[in-house]
Formats: C-alpha cells, structure tokens, sequence
C-alpha cells in the first residue's frame, strides 16, 4: 500500500496542527485526540517516508524539509476537500452544478435570459450553458443528452410521449425597420403597403416563416416579390440598417435590438394585424431526471410565463 492510500485526512490536520503549534500535545488536544494515538499516527506516516517530518527541539517541534513539502500538500488537500464539500452541499441545495438549456431565438431573449439573470442573484455557483438554434436540432440534443431540458417546438416526426411537454406561450412576429423608412411611424400599416419592399426572411419550413406566409395569404397576398432567405441576425440587421428592407423577427428579439440603448437604430412597424407564430414549449426527457440546478433554473422560467 502507498504512503497516499495510507493517508487519511485526519492524518493530513495533525500534521498541519503540529506544525502550527509546534507541539504534539496540543496538535492532540485541538483535533479531540489522545496523545499516544498522535504519537502513532506521526510515526507511521513517517516510517512510510522513510524520514521524520518534524525535528524535536526543547521548545517544541520544527518541520524538516519533507515535513514541510507534507504541511504544503496537506494543506492544499484539505482545502480542496473543503471545496468538495461546499460545492456538494451546494448541487444538492440546487445553489451549484452545471445546466445546460437549449432555446429557439425568441424565448432565449424574452424569458431565458432574465431568468437567468435572477438565478445568478440567487444562485451565483450555478453554471449555464445556453444554445440557440432551430427546434428540430435542439430536441435532437435533448434526445442524446447534450440538454437538461430546451424551449423550442416538437417537431411532427419525434414521438411526443418520450417528452414532457409544458406548455409555454404564443410567439409573434415583428416586422422591423431602419427609423429612416418610409413605413417608419405610420399607425396601423397594412401588410399590403410592406409587399412592394424588400424583405429579408427566415427560411422556408421555418415557424416564423410559415406565419408570415400565412399572414399575407390570409391578407389575399401572394409573398412579396423580392425576398432574402436567411436565418441570420447579423444578415438581417445589415440589409435593414443599408437600405429600406423589412426584416421578421420575433417580437422579443425585435424589442431587444429597438431600444435606445442598443443603439441599432431600427423600429418596428406598427402593423394593423397581429402575426402570431405557433406556440413554443418547454420540453424534457422522460427518460432524464432533472438535478437540482437544472430544476432551479427551469422553475424561474416557469414563473415569468
């Protein structure tokens, strides 16, 4: 057996308690031990180096230099223990621990983010790890674990029972433009006077997308003639801050990128209906058990739906 399998951290406080105090008695007495099993336990660390860890001096005991390599890793391995200790006591109190969270773009502005914000006030040894993406690739990663739990869209192919699906809210869609457009102030702006504009567009197939069709086919419009087809924030932001183009984007994101603070110098149109997207959820896998954090976290969510 090695001198570390034979080291316990009892052994590792005497030691430093020697060499603070510099005396075996009382080393003894502050760690509740007696005096004989201290005289033990130092001789058999040191029979196990094959050298005294202390010399013994009329005053008291001084540290050789293998003694004092012991009282430099022994302290540094008590302090560890003690970082293992606090930082177990805090993933089970839910005060610590990694989260993982994937999130289509919406949410991941309108509610993951402030309610991470609070968790880092409350919970500031909790770790997150956010992903934004599309659904269909964020409950993939839920599927193979990369995710404690995602705020997306089950896509139609993914069986619904291998999920809890909690049911969040509405999306809708903003149409956002440079402050210089003409559409730009206008009250009640009809989806007609947007269709001779560019527009710059999520992909096909995509939710967002899929309203906008929807809107102005419901509207007796066919799509707008000159489209940009891009899932791209910064492609979208550049077309619309250069030019009269019309950007979609989800409301929380479009409120995000219109304030002053921002200094993006865009608006959004106050158009004369409402583009509602298909509503997002929170999901889970059954098969995966939530920890604590990862619990913690998800309830702040909940709690601003």
């Amino acid at each position: 057996m090695t001198l570390a399998q034979r080291l316990k951290a009892p052994h590792l406080r005497l030691i430093l308690k020697i060499a603070e105090t510099g005396q075996l008695q009382i080393a003894a007495s502050t760690l509740a031990m007696s005096q004989p099993a201290a005289s033990r336990i130092l001789a058999e660390i040191e029979a196990g180096t094959g050298s005294p860890l202390f010399v013994r001096h009329p005053k008291g005991m001084e540290p050789t230099p293998v003694g004092e390599a012991f009282v430099k890793h022994a302290r540094a391995i008590l302090a560890e223990f003690q970082n293992l200790e606090s930082e177990v006591e805090g993933i089970s109190l839910g005060n610590a621990g990694e989260v993982r969270v994937g999130s289509v773009t919406g949410p991941a502005v309108g509610c993951l983010v402030p309610a991470i914000l609070e968790i880092k006030k409350k919970a500031p040894g909790i770790e997150l790890t956010v992903e934004v993406g599309p659904s269909a690739a964020l409950v993939r990663g839920l599927g193979e674990g990369r995710f404690d739990f995602v705020i997306g869209r089950l896509p139609p192919d993914q069986d619904s029972r291998a999920y809890r699906v909690l049911p969040a809210r509405l999306e809708v869609v903003s149409l956002v433009v440079r402050k210089s457009h003409p559409l730009a102030g206008r009250r009640q702006v009809p989806l007609a006077d947007v269709f001779d504009y560019d527009c710059v567009i999520q992909e096909r197939g995509t939710p967002i997308r899929q309203a906008v069709e929807n809107a102005f086919h419901a509207a007796g419009l066919s799509m707008p003639p000159r489209i940009t087809n891009t899932s791209s924030l910064l492609v979208m932001l550049a077309m619309v801050e250069k030019s009269d183009a019309i950007a979609t984007l989800s409301a929380e994101v479009a409120g995000l990128l219109t304030r002053d603070s921002i200094g993006a110098r865009l608006v959004p149109l106050d158009l004369a209906q409402t583009i509602t997207v298909s509503p997002y959820f929170i999901i889970q896998n059954r098969m995966q058990q939530l920890t604590r954090a990862a619990s913690r976290v998800l309830e702040e969510i909940l709690s601003r739906l």
